[in-house]
């Protein structure tokens, strides 16, 4: 009996060891981090993977190719972690086609007033007469005193969209409400944003725009007056770039291209309680109210319901584009012409998109 006991001891030891001995073996391994690809400068190439790879559902991919391909898309891509799921090309239009980015534009400026900021040459909480002279408005000169860039760039100047919306002539920029009292979409203040950029740097806008941005992360496209605005035309992949920078928060690769992360937090959440769905010119989704543009109404509920919530987004006439999601790592491009309602900047068209996008990425 006694041996019969020293034999099960030994056998519990044996058992007891071994299990601790495989439990050390079959630990996992910590899965390697996937680091943010980024195309190289001046060049076509683009790395890409699969819908499948990734884990999506690549049976939804023809789904949403189609329903772009019949709502009067030219260009669409869609950016996982900096490489190419899906790249296609509509209605004549190919890797090559210029096209306007309209409003969508708006975040481009809205970049390079923080860069602006950043190098000294101005301040957002600086009257816009500091950087334009007097008399750029209508206005008394105590009342241009207290617009700030901040105002220009937050939809929030208080001044009479009531008379021409694009208008930039002074006799068009008249009074109506005290500066940050009160938020409506106003194209002509945002488009004096870029003659207070100039005003600051004593330069013109798009050769500092060019230097600054444009070719640092291997843009391509230009500035073009269109009446009293001015709209940028790139290619499809050019836009899919500034996306693919604002995805890292505002650093190319190993390149800082804006290193003030506290201007680009700002840019990028809430401005002003007026409008949560609204930045520094960029549109914000997941937020408890919007307010959309041509309108005076306060909605409640997200601006995308069907996108998640983190959705930063660039939005341009006739459906125009760039989607930024952090959460989900991903760039979304659409240009063309309009997929539904023709409206400034969001539509209907968003959510409709977002329903097959994230079919297809769920």
């Amino acid at each position: 009996m006694k041996l019969m006991r020293n034999n099960y001891l030994v056998f519990l030891l044996v058992i007891f060891f071994s299990c601790n001995t495989s439990d050390e073996v079959i630990s996992p391994e910590p899965s390697p981090i996937e680091t943010l690809y980024f195309p190289p400068i001046n060049s076509n190439t683009w790395e890409s993977t699969t819908a499948s790879t990734i884990g999506w559902n690549a049976n939804e991919l023809q789904p949403l190719l189609d329903f772009l391909e019949n709502s009067n898309t030219k260009s669409f891509i869609i950016l996982y972690n900096g490489k190419i799921v899906t790249e296609s090309y509509f209605n004549s239009a190919d890797a090559t086609s210029n096209n306007p980015w309209f409003s969508a534009g708006k975040t481009l400026t809205a970049f390079m007033t923080g860069i602006a900021q950043e190098e000294g040459f101005l301040d957002i909480n600086a009257a816009s007469s500091t950087y334009l002279g007097s008399n750029w408005s209508s206005l008394t000169t105590e009342q241009e005193a207290i617009i700030s860039v901040r105002n220009h760039i937050t939809m929030t100047t208080g001044l009479d969209y009531n008379v021409d919306f694009d208008c930039t002539d002074s006799d068009c920029l008249t009074f109506l409400n005290n500066p940050g009292d009160y938020w409506y979409y106003h194209n002509a203040p945002y488009t004096i944003t870029q003659s207070i950029i100039s005003g600051a740097i004593n330069s013109d806008f798009e050769s500092y725009f060019n230097s600054k941005l444009r070719d640092k992360i291997g843009m391509q496209g230009t500035w073009v007056p269109f009446g009293y605005n001015n709209f940028y035309f790139s290619n499809a992949r050019s836009m899919a770039r500034f996306g693919l920078l604002c995805l890292n928060g505002g650093i190319w690769d190993d390149q800082i291209i804006m290193s003030d992360s506290n201007y680009f937090d700002a840019m990028t959440n809430t401005s002003q309680s007026l409008n949560p769905a609204y930045g520094y010119l960029w549109w914000l989704n997941g937020k408890s109210s919007f307010r959309l543009p041509n309108l005076t109404n306060q909605f409640q509920g997200k601006l995308i319901p069907n996108a998640p919530d983190d959705l930063l987004a660039g939005l341009g006439a006739n459906d125009q584009k760039l989607y930024v999601v952090p959460s989900k790592k991903l760039v979304v491009i659409r240009m063309g012409n309009s997929g539904n309602e023709g409206q400034l900047g969001p539509s209907d068209y968003d959510n409709l998109l977002w329903e097959k996008i994230s079919a297809l990425i769920n």
